[in-house]
């Protein structure tokens, strides 16, 4: 089993890979294989051109792309953000738009979480963001003993911050439980997902 972790923070190794760090340890111990993907400083967004429908991958052929061809070797994801005015960054939004709209599909009935890093306030407004695109998407969102939080302005502050490296290692326990018990009723033959065609309606009269 494998799980991705992406860090949305334009600081490759700040407070949002320490607190992805957590988890991925806590996975690791447990036998889940993890990879952290940084996205890194310059992301482009979505352009509205509707190519990935047609080309089953975005038109912008960069790391969303090199995710969706490996969509089906990941068994879960948690993505990773700073709160920068009480919102996610920029990066991972416009990463998540474009991979969210290109490969919905493959990702559907996949456990996903969000962890999300601030010094002292805007945390439950970004988790909140960042979870719109998982709850749309017939995704298994997992939770922890807390919201996915952690707090402090550098990686060693956030290493103090006992809480919320415990939010991180319980999220891992939860991810772990779901990913096995997914898995043991593959095992045991119940029935993949199936879903209706999608019905589209816009609020017009």
């Amino acid at each position: 089993m494998k799980v991705l972790l992406i860090n949305g923070s334009p600081r490759q190794h700040g407070c949002t890979y320490t607190a992805l760090g957590e988890a991925a340890d806590a996975l690791e111990r447990n036998g889940i294989e993890t990879e952290i993907l940084w996205v890194g400083r310059d992301v482009p967004g979505c352009t509205a051109c509707g190519g990935c429908r047609k080309l089953g991958k975005c038109v912008i052929d960069d790391d969303v792309n090199r995710v969706i061809e490996k969509l089906d070797t990941y068994d879960g994801f948690i993505f990773g953000t700073p709160v920068y005015y009480g919102g996610p960054s920029g990066q991972i939004l416009s990463f998540m738009n474009r991979l969210f709209y290109a490969a919905s599909a493959k990702m559907a009935g996949k456990p996903v979480s969000a962890v999300v890093s601030c010094r002292r306030g805007g945390a439950s407004a970004a988790y909140q963001q960042m979870n719109m695109h998982f709850m749309m998407t017939n995704m298994v969102v997992i939770t922890s003993q807390y919201w996915n939080q952690v707090h402090g302005n550098t990686p060693d502050e956030i290493r103090q911050d006992a809480e919320g490296l415990q939010t991180m290692r319980t999220l891992a326990e939860n991810m772990r439980f779901i990913l096995h018990s997914i898995e043991a009723g593959k095992q045991a033959g119940v029935k993949p997902l199936t879903y209706e065609p999608k019905t589209f309606t816009n609020f017009i009269r």
